[in-house]
């Protein structure tokens, strides 16, 4: 019987590097399939060969044993191939029906019919215990129901073929849970489910077989239930990682930061994001905001850093008010930032490595001569930091940042923002999207500066980085603070009902 998919001598080459090289990778019908891989490693790219978005310099694509061509994602529809990517493809101020139908519409007389689309929207949903409401503006409904609209797309369109793209990246445990029995279903109907994620323990929960791919080459494909995550992540990797933060108990120091009734109010409409928050970071702790996407916890960073003016309260950096002071005067006063966004805030992606590794400290007395810029210096510098922090990159300090791959790219952040020697490290989702290889080097450099007596505000959505990362846990809901807790003292389940707002302390 031949697989349902059959991806043969994959290669694609982009300027300066080979994506995937001679990969073969094949799926059967109704089987929950891992593509596993570090950042860089070439899973993406595969899948995006396999739906249309990228043509492969070399190779074959069969479906159901036959060879075909697949020039675009309307080709990959054609062969009943969908995908959810891991950031959704929605228009936001359309509603629901309007999203899943978009681009497949049915028109009578030249006039949209949407009584069929409702209907058959509705059955669906009903089908798949989805629960939607076809009215509904989509930027109104949860992360999760977004999600599920996605894969009402897919349903829609009749794909049997299923691409999820990090899937759960943004969900609670609950929700997690629901995603997994959904795939689940749609498995047992006969679809095929192609997996990429970087989360090990969700590939052991659900899928049946697991593709690993390590700098564009295929490592090999196991069954699931003979493998367990150390020897995943030695496959994806090829050494020993280490899969658990390791940190010593530390009592904590003197307050760095300190955040009093703090509120943000949203441009124009009169809406506090952040509401009437207060809190407190001190030495040698790691203190982690944790919440779904959206529920304010990017306003009160912005808002820490400068990015967002606060509509009240007060900021405090080693007793210095800091509330209405400049980004620069915050970075040179004690704030180290790795923004949420690499590409948008940390990052000029046009800009040479050296360039952007110097960009908080440019016009210091170090940086200068004789109001000269000194370029031997800062090639030294970003020399320092490339080994330090071990950068890989094609070309040194001269390479164009936006060559880089994103793990590359994030410790390039993390190593300008550690070198700044601040008191304070505002961390957010400093591990997103990346491999256990990265991870476990990005958690280590946290924890290194809580233990040199630094104070950490991590912000993540991933709860196993927050309950094996943080000392103290604060959970953000529609804008408030609804809960603060000792890792030790919660379990992950019922973090998860603090963050979907089902449950809140009395904080008063």
């Amino acid at each position: 019987m031949h697989p349902i998919i059959e991806m043969r001598g994959i290669t694609k080459r982009f300027p300066g590097i080979i994506a995937n090289q001679n990969v073969s990778f094949a799926v059967q019908k109704g089987e929950i399939h891992a593509l596993l891989g570090e950042n860089g490693a070439g899973k993406s790219t595969l899948m995006s060969i396999l739906f249309g978005l990228y043509q492969a310099d070399e190779g074959d694509i069969l479906v159901k044993g036959k060879p075909v061509h697949i020039k675009t994602p309307n080709d990959a529809n054609r062969y009943a191939i969908g995908m959810v990517h891991q950031h959704f493809k929605l228009v936001h101020n359309f509603t629901v029906l309007e999203n899943i139908i978009l681009g497949v519409e049915s028109v009578r007389n030249g006039f949209l019919s949407m009584g069929e689309a409702r209907k058959k929207v509705i059955d669906l949903s009903e089908k798949y215990n989805f629960k939607i409401d076809c009215n509904a503006v989509t930027s109104e409904i949860t992360v999760g129901m977004q999600q599920r609209v996605e894969i009402l797309k897919m349903l829609y369109r009749e794909n049997d073929i299923l691409i999820f793209d990090e899937p759960s990246s943004v969900l609670t445990p609950q929700e997690v849970e629901e995603l997994i029995k959904i795939m689940r279903s749609l498995a047992r109907e006969g679809k095929t489910i192609i997996l990429i994620t970087h989360k090990l323990q969700e590939i052991l929960d659900v899928a049946d077989r697991c593709t690993v791919l390590r700098k564009g080459k295929s490592v090999g494909t196991v069954d699931v239930k003979n493998i367990d995550k150390t020897q995943l992540s030695e496959m994806m990797v090829g050494r020993q990682v280490e899969l658990q933060v390791k940190k010593t108990p530390k009592e904590p120091g003197d307050t760095v930061l300190e955040v009093k009734e703090l509120v943000v109010t949203a441009k124009g409409r009169g809406k506090n994001l952040v509401d009437r928050v207060s809190f407190s970071v001190r030495r040698g702790e790691i203190v982690c905001v944790a919440g779904i996407d959206g529920n304010g916890q990017s306003e009160l960073v912005y808002a820490l850093t400068g990015l967002m003016p606060p509509t009240g309260g007060q900021i405090l950096i080693n007793d210095d008010d800091i509330t209405r002071a400049s980004v620069r005067y915050r970075n040179t006063h004690g704030i180290s930032h790795i923004p949420e966004d690499r590409h948008k805030y940390g990052l000029v992606l046009p800009f040479q490595l050296e360039e952007n590794l110097a960009l908080k400290n440019y016009f210091t007395p170090q940086m200068q001569s004789r109001h000269l810029f000194r370029f031997d210096y800062r090639r030294s510098f970003a020399e320092k930091l490339i080994e330090k922090y071990d950068i890989r990159t094609a070309r040194g300090i001269t390479t164009v940042t936006a060559s880089m791959s994103g793990g590359n790219q994030q410790k390039a952040i993390v190593a300008r923002e550690l070198e700044l020697g601040n008191d304070l490290l505002i961390a957010v989702q400093p591990t997103r999207g990346m491999d256990v290889g990265a991870i476990e080097y990005i958690h280590r450099r946290i924890v290194e500066q809580r233990d040199a007596g630094k104070a950490v505000l991590m912000v993540s959505l991933e709860l196993d980085e927050v309950m094996s990362v943080s000392d103290r846990i604060l959970v953000m809901f529609e804008g408030f603070i609804v809960g603060e807790f000792l890792p030790q003292e919660i379990s992950v389940q019922e973090l998860g009902l603090y963050m979907a707002g089902a449950k809140r302390e009395d904080l008063a």
